[in-house]
């Protein structure tokens, strides 16, 4: 069995699925790897860092992947690169969307000055096109001119022509498009259904019809029990009920990943692994996927293979110039027969108008074909010129001067010459199309020389950089842009551990109450304090919009939503260093107390055995982000110090809160070129939300 090399359509609706659960995420940064492979570096705040990769080459994938599993950051970004880094840098992910259960997703991106579209056609030759606001085409990665669309810089991209959707079909236009096939029953499911071989079969399995089975023979039976299959898929697909496969071959190589168990490859006797996610399964199958090494993309290298893309183009080139030749000799052609026809027109006028008055006579189409080969036998011209007659299409064929031509035998001399006519001038227009298309690839070639040439003369200058590890200054810039958004768990006291994970505190009663009763999941992990007067922590591993997923927190973060707990608790105000805290499971919680007991409002009953963190410091520290959003933030110092552009580390100490937010804000602003800027995103009393309560000491920044 061969390996999956593409997606199919039900492979990109399950897709679609679990990628809209990542809306809201920022993006950082675009890289394009040779001409085929897109990644998109973004940050979700309640998962931390997403890798997406897109590619349209020889394989052709779209989905998240494990940092592990990204290749590094090319050199120099090429200007496609270039371009999106522009327009999307700081845009939220606002979801992904399939094109008519065509192998086509369009990935939208908002940001407060443009909006920005990626269409991705995992299909044919695969494409990747950047949208403006109004659907204008800004840069694809190929430009495409045919008859059916054009996708070029400046044009209005164009969708290829609609699809039938399996996913969306009735059970009445699932009996039309079976009764239209003329092969058997899973081929029709394939081809007129648009489900592809695979999916065609598994339907087939489910259904617990015959494969092989002719349409002519098909029940209505059969057609219900397809349709029951179609439905089923459907609502797999559609609740996103995945439970994600990768399936290998007797010697361990990886042939197939699916967003569910398919009873062909159980039939098939494959090995199978079972993933939490289609888009962990996807990331596990194409990097396992055994590629040579002319067909994997160079990512290792830092100089782009310039002399791969310029014999690309090249080759382009050559293909299209024959194309042209080809459309001379057509057009050419097409003009030779029209006038041939013409040039014989009472032969071809009798040839017609014997068939169409036969016709009108009600003689059959076998009939008449009879008789012209019984009058070509007797020497008559019309008879001997006709070669075929096609009664299903209404045609007859004859030969003239070495020239084959199919006349409709509906029309007259004139109108037949006409069509042929219009023909040579559609191949013409097709020639035009061919023409600018080799003026756009010559262009393509021009520029790929330039940044070879160019490469090269700075290639000694550049030796020491390393594109990815350029970063912005942020203190010293005159003017820092404002970019920010606002999150749920904003209401409450809050941060992102060091691994990325959030973890939420409550400021009152109330919201302790609201945190354990709406926003505490099964996965989650619980914090307090022994001292009485903390607030109840949250360690979230899902968001609440998000299925439940249980996840192996790392230590350093229990540690940082540990020391968080200890840091706003009561201990702050009375002055104390350090406290014990303790972590429990979800399901530990309750507010029903014991027998006679009373549990004040804000407070629960532990049950069970606690996990205890000894000796935790108190201490926190604020300081201002500038990436992926421009806003104060604060926390245990170990999470904080690592996505702040600068920081101010505080303990228990004289200052009483209000004073130390002022305290916090004229020391933070002296770091920063663009005051202005600081007074925007971390004023005194957004600094203030970040600070525990009771007096504090600044100790070092």
């Amino acid at each position: 069995m061969d390996p999956k090399r593409e997606l199919t359509s039900v492979d990109l609706a399950a897709l679609v699925t679990e990628l809209n659960r990542y809306e809201g995420a920022k993006v950082d940064k675009a890289y394009l790897y040779g001409d085929d492979l897109l990644r998109l570096k973004m940050r979700d705040f309640d998962r931390g860092r997403l890798e997406l990769l897109v590619e349209v080459g020889d394989i052709k994938r779209a989905h998240l992947a494990a940092q592990e599993h990204v290749p590094d950051a090319p050199g120099r970004p090429p200007n496609f690169a270039m371009m999106l880094r522009n327009r999307l840098s700081g845009a939220d992910f606002a979801g992904v969307e399939q094109y008519d259960f065509d192998r086509i997703l369009t990935f939208t991106f908002e940001r407060g000055d443009e909006n920005t579209k990626i269409v991705v056609e995992l299909f044919g030759q695969g494409n990747i096109s950047v949208l403006d606001e109004t659907g204008e085409v800004v840069r694809s990665l190929e430009t495409v001119r045919l008859k059916s669309r054009t996708v070029a810089p400046g044009a209005q991209y164009e969708y290829p022509a609609s699809r039938l959707d399996p996913l969306s079909v009735s059970r009445d236009a699932l009996g039309r498009n079976m009764e239209q096939s003329d092969t058997d029953i899973v081929r029709t499911l394939a081809t007129q259904l648009n489900l592809g071989g695979l999916y065609a079969e598994e339907l087939c399995t489910r259904a617990g019809v015959d494969k092989t089975l002719d349409i002519a023979d098909a029940t209505e039976d059969d057609y219900d029990a397809v349709f029951d299959a179609i439905v089923e898929l459907r609502e797999q697909v559609r609740a996103g009920e995945f439970d994600p496969r990768v399936y290998l071959d007797d010697d361990d190589n990886v042939v197939d990943v699916t967003p569910f168990p398919l009873r062909e490859h159980q039939n098939e006797g494959l090995d199978e692994e079972a993933h939490d996610s289609f888009n962990e399964a996807l990331d596990e199958y194409f990097f396992r996927l055994d590629l040579t090494a002319d067909e994997q993309p160079d990512v290792g290298s830092n100089r782009p293979d310039f002399e791969a893309q310029i014999a690309k183009q090249e080759r382009i080139i050559e293909q299209q110039e024959g194309a042209i030749e080809g459309f001379d000799e057509r057009a050419a052609a097409e003009r030779e027969r029209a006038e041939l026809l013409y040039a014989n027109y009472d032969l071809v006028d009798d040839v017609l108008s014997t068939v169409r008055s036969a016709r009108e006579e009600g003689v059959p189409w076998d009939d008449i074909a009879d008789k012209l080969e019984a009058g070509a036998e007797q020497g008559i011209p019309a008879a001997e010129a006709v070669t075929n007659v096609d009664g299903a299409e209404g045609t007859v064929t004859i030969d003239l001067d070495d020239s084959t031509i199919t006349l409709d035998v509906s029309m007259g001399v004139e109108k037949n010459a006409d069509r042929l006519y219009t023909e040579a001038k559609r191949i013409q227009e097709k020639k035009e199309g061919a023409l600018a298309a080799i003026e756009d690839t010559r262009e393509e070639l021009e520029a790929v020389k330039r940044r070879r040439d160019e490469w090269e003369a700075d290639d000694d200058e550049d030796d020491a950089e390393d594109e990815e590890e350029e970063e912005i200054e942020w203190l010293s810039l005159q003017s820092v842009p404002v970019k920010s958004t606002d999150h749920w768990y904003e209401q409450f006291r809050w941060f992102h551990t060091s691994d990325g994970y959030l973890v939420v505190g409550g400021r009152n009663a109330d919201q302790n109450e609201a945190l354990v009763k709406k926003y505490m999941d099964k996965h989650d992990r619980f914090f307090h304090t022994q001292a009485r007067g903390g607030p109840v922590t949250l360690l979230k591993a899902t968001g609440p919009s998000e299925p439940a997923k249980e996840v192996d927190f790392p230590e350093s973060s229990l540690q940082e939503a540990a020391q968080f707990a200890v840091s706003y608790s009561s201990i702050w105000k009375d002055g104390r260093f350090a406290d014990d805290a303790y972590m429990v499971e979800p399901s530990q919680v309750s507010k029903t107390p014991e027998s006679g007991e009373y549990i004040e409002k804000g407070s629960f009953v532990i049950r069970g055995d606690r996990t205890y963190f000894n000796d935790v410091a108190a201490e926190v520290a604020v300081g201002i982000q500038c990436e992926p959003e421009t806003r104060v933030i604060g926390g245990p110092p170990s999470a904080i110090e690592t996505r702040a552009e600068t920081t101010l580390t505080l303990k228990p100490g004289q200052y009483a809160q209000n004073d130390a937010a002022k305290l916090c804000y004229r020391r933070l602003r002296e770091h920063f070129a663009d005051t202005s800027f600081v007074r925007k995103v971390a004023s005194p009393d957004l600094i203030q939300e970040f600070l525990p309560p009771g007096g504090s000491d600044i100790v070092s920044e």
